[in-house]
């Protein structure tokens, strides 16, 4: 099963970074919620970093501010995160720069979308 790591994962089931990790988990991937307030999401473990967890991971799905955003794709980068989804609102074009600039596989769009899925079943 691939892995992806869903940076600014919610407990809050009306945002996007919740409905992510639903969605994604319906389509088959394991789930790793990113988020520094929570300690689990949607009964997965959440982690403050990407860097904090333990495993590898294929992708991650952004839905952070681009000001936070920015510093995120230095985290992705430094774990060998390859395949980057910037989601809007999450895709400024200083993180789309950055994340260009590391080597990452950017893809600028909705994941859920991205994936075969609608946000809207969520």
């Amino acid at each position: 099963m691939p892995v992806i790591a869903i940076l600014g994962a919610s407990s809050d089931r009306s945002k996007f970074g919740n409905k992510a990790v639903r969605a994604f988990r319906a389509q088959g991937f394991t789930v790793v919620p990113i988020n520094p307030h929570e300690t689990e999401i949607e009964g997965e473990k959440a982690y403050a970093s990407v860097l904090d967890y333990p495993g590898t991971i294929d992708e991650a799905s952004v839905y952070l501010q681009p000001w936070i955003g920015e510093a995120a794709m230095d985290q992705l980068k430094a774990k060998g995160v390859p395949v980057v989804w910037l989601n809007p609102g999450a895709d400024g074009n200083a993180v789309v720069a950055r994340a260009r600039a590391l080597g990452l596989d950017t893809r600028v769009a909705c994941s859920i979308i991205g994936i075969g899925d609608s946000p809207g079943r969520y």
